[in-house]
């Protein structure tokens, strides 16, 4: 049973990834930062359905709180998927944006990229085989006035994932950048109308969670061996 930490495991999206990573087989960290409760819940309804699954809280863009989590992890065994779906968004159009709106954004989406993944490597390198999907969105492709910072932390993933995919490539280890556009969840579902997803989506409907959830776990598979360093979109033909 290969092993799986999601963060941002609690939330809309990485709920489904969750759920459906250990459908297929896999043990399960559902990770939280503040909110233990509501990973726990995720992992209740993994076990209720047959799967094995665990909750872990920590802050990703605190280094030493994730070095001290993952160490605590690493000593049952290398992790091999490994699912960087935390984000934030903390939206102003650019001459309004306060400093820590920026810092705050970049923060979780790329400082806590490399605080997860980095400590992960060399132990998933010994096993010469590994799965790395970071999620984007259709914000880092198309950019969204309002959001300056977190199109910038988002595209900056995916550069992080060309680089990365290069260098663990003959390691038997794939990297991969997904990029969701509108997707259902109680957040998006008071900011997106229907005719402003009529507008703005071809499809003229938000995807759902485990639409995203089955392509990640595709892409954390041996059916994916061969895809690496690949931004794919899954937003229902917005660009």
């Amino acid at each position: 049973m290969r092993r799986a930490l999601v963060t941002g495991g609690s939330g809309t999206i990485g709920a489904a990834i969750c759920i459906k990573l250990a459908a297929e087989g896999h043990y399960v960290y559902v990770h939280a930062d503040r909110g233990l409760n509501r990973a726990q819940a995720v992992v209740a309804k993994i076990v209720e359905l047959g799967g094995a699954a665990e909750a872990i809280a920590f802050d990703v863009t605190d280094a030493a709180a994730s070095d001290t989590a993952l160490t605590a992890l690493l000593a049952a065994g290398a992790i091999q998927i490994i699912v960087n779906n935390a984000g934030i968004h903390d939206d102003a159009v650019m001459p309004a944006m306060r400093r820590e709106q920026w810092t705050r954004v970049i923060d979780v989406s790329l400082n806590g990229f490399y605080n997860v993944t980095q400590p992960l490597l060399m132990p998933m390198i010994g096993t010469r085989w590994g799965r790395i999907v970071n999620v984007s969105s259709v914000a880092a492709q198309a950019g969204n006035r309002g959001q300056t910072n977190y199109a910038a932390a988002k595209a900056g993933l995916h550069g992080a994932t060309r680089s990365l995919a290069l260098e663990l490539a003959s390691r038997g280890i794939t990297v991969n950048t997904v990029a969701p556009g509108i997707i259902a969840s109680p957040m998006s579902d008071g900011i997106f109308g229907k005719e402003l997803i009529d507008r703005l989506v071809p499809m003229k409907r938000a995807g759902k969670p485990e639409e995203v959830a089955e392509l990640i776990a595709f892409l954390a598979s041996d059916r994916a061996a061969y895809i690496s360093g690949q931004l794919i979109a899954i937003n229902g033909g917005m660009i």
